[in-house]
């Protein structure tokens, strides 16, 4: 079974812990998985040296000329080459009789092959991937350009971000981990380039543009709401079941992103031109406390929220026609500490509840806030015990409000 996030309709946006707005729902390709807890104790150091494995070789050595290429052709040539030995194939097995009824037996003993695709972060053998890649992994096998597998450990992971790090037991010799790039000077029209193994076909390379940037992605639902991905990239280049976790480049090579969702109509599950991937950014700031502690603690704020635009202040009111509307405030949340204030009346908008009467912030730090999914992705910058100040709209004046940031609950 091939994993892959699907976003049914068009893309997804989220609130920082739940929203009022219509949001459609982000779901994995069906495989059934167990839930993999999240690692709670600190990951013993890393070896600075892995057994080797053979040698990796390269599939092209028959390609010794590109006389009558262009430019790009010979561009993309050399960047295949160069990256997609560090690119590798993963196969997943999880226990099928974790969700059974005590005493059932075990539907089968090999367990269930979910197939998911991974790059190679660093010289310790450390690989990247989605986490609904590897939920619920009893093992994880990772196959490499010429044929050869191995076996991995998981070493972190992080399903408000969907990411996760293995480390292979064995690593083959002349492997290089490929670099990371910037995603924040990412520009639309930029040329993208994924590769992975799609429906199992290894080391597939998929061309096309950077779309879209900023979007939003729903990750994992609490008991008391939702969070999201924010700073999400959106590219046409094809990605499909099994691409999952592989990367996305630019034309030098460097990982911009880790493909992680496409969205299709209701009821499909293949590529239909948009896809999305976790930014670069995202990936500098996590693997590296995925792999020294096992998890990553998000910032939180505790609030519900909704969007105010022009036609929703109009609908109900409001004397301003910007900003996130605060719908309710989490008990023991840093939104709670600093006094923010939640909806005290009950309306509908576009056929959802929403909250009405409370607090609505129109800045953050100075940074004019406009959506929902813009206030996500400025907290997302910040860190746990961060201090921020919010300018909020309330009583027809602007007030400024310290608040301390808290790791989600």
């Amino acid at each position: 079974m091939h994993r892959l996030l699907i976003v049914f309709a068009i893309f997804i946006v989220a609130s920082c812990t739940s929203a009022n707005a219509p949001r459609p729902l982000l779901n994995e390709v069906p495989t059934p998985v167990s839930q993999l807890p999240r690692p709670t104790a600190t990951i013993g150091p890393s070896p600075t040296t892995l057994p080797p494995l053979a040698t990796v070789s390269t599939f092209d050595e028959a390609v010794t000329s590109t006389a009558g290429l262009n430019e790009i052709e010979q561009q993309l040539i050399a960047l295949y080459q160069r990256a997609h030995l560090a690119v590798v194939s993963l196969d997943v097995v999880v226990d099928q009789s974790a969700n059974l009824p005590p005493g059932h037996p075990p539907v089968s003993p090999d367990g269930l092959v979910g197939q998911g695709s991974g790059f190679l972060y660093d010289t310790q053998g450390h690989v990247v991937t989605n986490h609904h890649v590897v939920a619920g992994a009893t093992n994880i096998q990772v196959r490499f350009a010429n044929g050869a597998t191995v076996l991995a450990e998981l070493v972190g992971s992080d399903p408000d971000s969907d990411l996760a790090v293995i480390r292979l037991t064995n690593l083959p010799e002349g492997l290089e981990p490929l670099p990371l790039g910037d995603s924040g000077a990412l520009q639309v029209g930029q040329t993208a380039v994924a590769i992975g193994s799609p429906f199992g076909e290894q080391n597939t390379l998929t061309v096309g543009v950077i779309s879209g940037l900023g979007r939003t992605l729903r990750a994992p639902a609490r008991s008391f709401g939702s969070f999201s991905i924010p700073n999400v990239i959106q590219t046409d280049a094809a990605i499909n079941p099994g691409n999952s976790g592989g990367p996305l480049l630019n034309l030098r090579g460097e990982v911009i992103g880790v493909n992680t969702a496409i969205a299709v109509s209701l009821g499909g599950r293949d590529f239909e031109g948009v896809g999305y991937a976790v930014p670069a950014s995202t990936v500098a700031r996590v693997v590296p406390v995925l792999i020294s502690q096992g998890r990553y603690d998000h910032p939180w704020l505790g609030i519900s929220m909704t969007t105010v635009d022009t036609l929703f202040a109009q609908r109900f009111g409001l004397s301003i026609d910007r900003g996130v509307l605060i719908g309710a405030v989490q008990l023991g949340s840093p939104a709670a500490a600093a006094g923010l204030r939640g909806g005290t009346t009950s309306d509908t908008y576009r056929g959802l509840p929403v909250q009405l009467g409370g607090d609505v912030i129109i800045a953050c730090n100075d940074e004019a806030v406009f959506s929902s999914d813009q206030l996500v992705g400025i907290i997302d910058r910040f860190q746990v015990g961060d201090q921020i100040t919010l300018t909020i709209w309330r009583n027809n004046e602007p007030v400024t409000v310290p608040v301390t940031l808290a790791a989600r609950p």
